[in-house]
This record gives C-alpha cells, structure tokens and sequence, in this order.
C-alpha cells in the first residue's frame, strides 16, 4: 500500500513539475511575441524620423535655391539699370549737347522693297555702314527707328552723302544715292533719313530735321 501511495505521489510530483514547466514556457512565448512585434515599430520609428528630416533638408534646399535665383534676378536688373545710366553718363561726357548730331533711319509706310544695306558720310568721311537682317528690316517697316550715328560736330553747316542698297518687290538689284546739307545751331542736332521705294515719281532717300 505505501509502495502504490509512493508511486502515485512520485507521478503527481512529475505532472506537477512538468505542468509547472509547460506554464513556464507558455509564459516565456507570450513575453517574447510582443517583444518580436515591437521590434519592428522601434525600427520603423527610426527610419520614418530619418525620411522626415532628408524630406525637411530638400525642402530647405529648394527655398534656399529659389532665395538665390530671385537674389540673382534682383542684382541682374540693378546692373542693367546701371549699365543704362552709365551709357547715358558716357554719351552726355562724349557727345555733349552744343555739338552732337544723331542720324536716324526709318522706312516709309507700306514699302515693301528689301533694304540691305545704308552707308553715310558726313564731311566727306563715313561714319555709318550697316547691313541689315530680316528682322531689323520687318522692325523699319513696321514703323521702327534705327539710330545709325551719333557725334560730334561744329555748328554750322555740313555735307550729308546716304547710300542705300537694296531689291525692289520684283526682285531687282538697286542703288540710290542722295546729297543734302545739315545745319548744326546751338543745341542737339537731329536727323531723319526716310527711305522709299523705287517707284515711278517716288524719291528714294528724303531728309528731315529736328
């Protein structure tokens, strides 16, 4: 009988120790599998924290690029404006008023022959030669003003030559040439040379003064 108490205490002593075992580590894989799914929100938390800081420096990146491009937009028109002023300065120290004379060119109204070339002399020198691209001549036809020359000059008068190289609307080679006088008083002196066709009773190279 005690034989049979013994065996039956030995087996509830192992049930015992084994479920005792069995609880253990039941308990232990519940306290790792949180564990393991919290891992990777400790992981993720580092690398979302990394994109927003890269994300925040390219941002910071473009306003800083942008501040420079507007900076650099800013200085370019102050050198503009000052490079203006100074062309102004240049021309009133170099031409002063008493004795500069400008020469300007312009088209007559609905003329459609092809101006290639003007070519002006004054006293007997030249001071102008100048070719002339579609586009500078589509500007003279469309009522456009090409000052030609600018200098300086005595009062008094002086001999003006203009020649003028070119096609008429069919196709054909033309040249013109004309002879006037300028009369230099007090004060700048300004002269029109207007170019026409060269149609019947049209005068090519007419002159005005202001």
């Amino acid at each position: 009988m005690n034989k049979v108490l013994k065996v039956i205490v030995v087996g509830i002593s192992v049930l015992l120790l084994t479920l005792a075992a069995y609880a253990q580590e039941e308990a232990s894989k519940e306290q790792v599998k949180p564990a393991q799914q919290e891992a990777p929100k400790d992981q993720v938390k580092p690398a979302q924290e990394e994109v927003a800081k890269e994300q925040a420096k390219k941002e910071s990146a473009k306003e800083q690029t942008k501040g420079l491009d507007e900076q650099v937009q800013e200085i370019k028109a102050d050198a503009l404006a000052i490079a203006a002023q100074l062309n102004r300065l240049e021309e009133k120290l170099l031409y002063p008023s008493d004795t500069q004379i400008a020469i300007f060119v312009s088209v007559a109204g609905d003329e459609k022959f092809r101006l290639d070339a003007v070519d002006v002399e004054l006293d007997g020198k030249q001071v102008a030669h100048h070719l002339y691209t579609f586009k500078e001549l589509e500007a003279l036809q469309k009522g456009g003003v090409q000052r030609i020359h600018v200098g300086n000059v005595r009062t008094g008068d002086h001999p003006l030559h203009v020649t003028v190289l070119g096609k008429t609307e069919s196709g054909a080679d033309f040249q013109r040439e004309e002879n006037f006088k300028v009369t230099k008083g007090i004060g700048p002196k300004l002269v029109g040379v207007v170019l026409a066709g060269t149609g019947m009773g049209s005068k090519t190279i007419t002159m005005k003064e202001w």
